[in-house]
């Protein structure tokens, strides 16, 4: 299964901006945008074309050429208008722009994502929380003591195992691990949706999303909705099998000029019970989640 959803094509660019101009398109009703609504069923969900065309000022045959995925010459300013009839967020307009502007298609050269000395070093030196450094595709490229000691210890695995995405859709103790594992599961998603708008080429992207279509129904139906969103901050909640409940505020940090990497870090609530907990973790270290808890 490949990007767009579909099983055995190359990932296409023109398939994505169909799907995802399709989907928010059919998430909107009448009444969303103004439009007066009518007492006959209508045969097709949310907005039908000719409508979006009349809201973004443009001609029902140019949008229907765009749903179509042909953005041949279409400008920042047509799609500014599309975005603003659609109510897109600021993620999803970002991910428009980024699929109707694709560039023709060039064979891509995969290279190691690699993460600085001195990054490295801060990792670290933030040894009181966990920390850790996600790349492309959701890869986790490093991490601190404590960040092994919370999620378990990353550095047992195949390089190819520490994704985030395999982890939390593949792997039961994840399930176990997030209170709202339903949320972090979307959030990886939304994060791989970005990048398959950066980056719609990525072979080992195209081979992930594959293996997560066949492997998971979970990731299957979450892939299908076309959903983008950048969660940069929040709080996550915990169910750790040694410490029990942990409640931590995260921030992402994207790294210098590289918009495919960011550092990733949670923090307790000051004077909260998280406090002592996330202590106690950092006494066990990486192995934590192989310890029996103590009765």
């Amino acid at each position: 299964m490949d990007l767009d959803g579909s099983v055995g094509r190359t990932p296409d660019h023109r398939a994505e901006l169909n799907e995802f101009l399709r989907t928010r398109r059919a998430r909107l009703k009448p009444q969303n945008v103004g439009l007066p609504v009518s007492g006959r069923k209508r045969r097709v969900p949310g907005l039908r074309r000719e409508e979006l065309a009349q809201l973004a000022g443009v001609s029902v045959a140019y949008y229907t050429r765009l749903e179509q995925g042909n953005a041949q010459g279409v400008s920042v300013e047509v799609l500014d208008s599309i975005a603003r009839a659609l109510l897109l967020s600021d993620a999803e307009h970002t991910h428009l722009t980024r699929l109707a502007k694709a560039k023709p298609r060039t064979k891509q050269v995969v290279r190691p994502q690699e993460v600085r000395t001195p990054l490295r070093h801060l990792l670290d030196i933030l040894d009181a929380v966990p920390a850790y450094v996600v790349g492309r595709r959701a890869e986790i490229l490093a991490w601190n003591r404590l960040a092994a000691a919370l999620f378990g210890d990353w550095e047992e695995l195949p390089v190819a195992e520490r994704n985030w995405a395999r982890l939390v859709f593949l792997r039961p103790e994840y399930r176990d691990l997030y209170v709202d594992w339903e949320r972090k599961a979307r959030e990886i998603v939304y994060a791989l949706r970005m990048d398959a708008g950066r980056h719609p080429d990525d072979p080992r992207l195209s081979v992930l999303v594959g293996e997560l279509s066949v492997k998971s129904d979970d990731f299957r139906w979450m892939w299908a909705t076309h959903d983008v969103r950048e969660k940069i901050h929040g709080v996550m909640e915990f169910h750790h099998g040694l410490v029990g409940e942990l409640s931590l505020a995260y921030e992402l940090f994207k790294v210098g000029n590289d918009n495919d990497q960011s550092l990733v870090v949670h923090y307790p609530v000051p004077d909260s019970p998280s406090v002592e907990a996330l202590r106690l973790l950092a006494s066990w270290g990486p192995g934590a989640t192989r310890r029996t808890p103590v009765a």
